[in-house]
């Protein structure tokens, strides 16, 4: 039985159908989860990771775990050690990040899980083709896309790729001991993502490139300041790692990772 933590998120949601679809028994963990969250048939757990009674049973009878770690999780001092150690034997699959590989984020969560078991895989993404979701207000009233640094690319992932490398992972031999770095297949700047989301619409957007400053005050409307320098950080001046392409995906999966145009087309009614 495998379980999956963060079920209701981004990469969750679209992994728990992946292991349904392949004939896995999955229970589906979040803070807010019900069965129509979910697939028939798969177990649904309300469990908050950052409150350690009860995750025993939330693990219980677990050969598998995919473990996510949210903003949440860490805003509420959650003990990725007291996690791992609920989960006993079972294999963990842990989400990561890539800004661990590249020093950005501190390693801790990833080195709790090595610690615990051999069994372990750690899948670092860069950052999500997802993060074009805080365009919509923008572009559904003045079909406009605003973002600082319009010319810097970087090479976003599609969270379905993470979703089926994840699902790869908890079902197939010889990933134990594995760290994965998770990119898109191509760099992409915010202004070539806007004329692919506008390509995806049927009509063209407009693009107005933010200040530094400007996008921080955005940022900091939703984000800690720490988490705000570090990404401005990676968006203006990402290092020679953050801006290549891995081909982790590629060597997982056996194709390459989709494009950003892919996830515009296949979310395009989202900005309608």
């Amino acid at each position: 039985m495998i379980v999956v933590t963060g079920a209701t998120g981004n990469v969750g949601r679209l992994l728990v159908e992946n292991l349904v679809a392949a004939g896995e028994e999955v229970t589906a963990v979040s803070r807010r989860i019900s069965p129509s969250d979910v697939p028939d048939g798969v177990r649904t757990v309300q469990a908050d990771l950052a409150r350690t009674e009860g995750l025993k049973e939330v693990f219980a009878g677990a050969d598998r775990v995919f473990l996510l770690t949210s903003g949440e999780f860490m805003a509420a001092g959650g003990d990725v050690a007291e996690v791992v150690a609920a989960a006993g034997d079972a294999g963990i699959v842990l989400l990561s990040s890539q800004g661990v590989g590249t020093g950005r984020h501190a390693p801790a969560f990833e080195e709790a899980v090595k610690a615990a078991s051999p069994k372990w895989t750690v899948l670092r993404p860069g950052g999500f083709a997802s993060n074009a979701f805080q365009w919509v207000q923008a572009i559904r009233a003045d079909r406009v896309v605003a973002a600082p640094f319009g010319d810097v690319a970087l090479p976003v992932i599609d969270p379905a790729d993470i979703a089926d490398v994840a699902a790869a992972v908890l079902t197939e031999p010889g990933h134990h001991g594995r760290t994965y770095v998770l990119t898109g297949p191509e760099p992409i700047s915010p202004r070539r993502q806007a004329a692919d989301l506008g390509d995806a619409l049927g009509e063209p957007l407009r693009f107005t490139e933010l200040s530094e400053d400007e996008a921080r005050a955005a940022m900091s409307e939703f984000m800690p300041p720490v988490v705000v320098e570090a990404t401005l950080s990676i968006l203006g001046k990402p290092t020679e790692d953050e801006a290549r392409v891995s081909p982790d995906v590629e060597k997982v999966l056996g194709r390459p990772g989709r494009t950003f145009a892919d996830w515009a087309a296949r979310n395009a009614a989202a900005f309608k």
